[in-house]
């Protein structure tokens, strides 16, 4: 199970990275194409500065890489690093499914028990 692969860290970081509106849409940009970070920072109301902040947490969590070329920085999404996320996310719908489950069986128990 990749829950039982990541460490509490890496978990953290890929919650981190996707908390944020603005690196989740980074994130989709980059799927569709390689920008550079300046290319990116066109498109968002903040500083070159800021946009750099939030490819570097994408970065710490091996969501996107960063590839020099010339004087750019090319922010390109890591393939793993995003599948991982989706089945570590998957494990966590399961596990909440079963939870919503037991629950509303818990719940049709008492509800069998209860006098009328």
């Amino acid at each position: 199970m990749v829950v039982d692969e990541l460490s509490d860290a890496e978990v953290d970081r890929l919650f981190q990275a996707f908390a944020d509106a603005t690196r989740r849409d980074i994130l989709a940009k980059a799927l569709v194409s390689d920008y550079s970070v300046s290319g990116l920072a066109a498109h968002y109301a903040m500083s070159f500065a800021a946009v750099q902040k939030h490819v570097a947490v994408l970065e710490r969590a091996s969501l996107v890489t960063k590839e020099k070329r010339g004087r750019e920085q090319i922010v390109r999404v890591h393939l793993d690093g995003l599948r991982r996320a989706r089945r570590l996310l998957d494990e966590y719908e399961v596990i909440w499914r079963q939870r919503v489950d037991r629950i509303s069986d818990i719940l049709a128990e008492e509800e069998g028990k209860s006098p009328s």
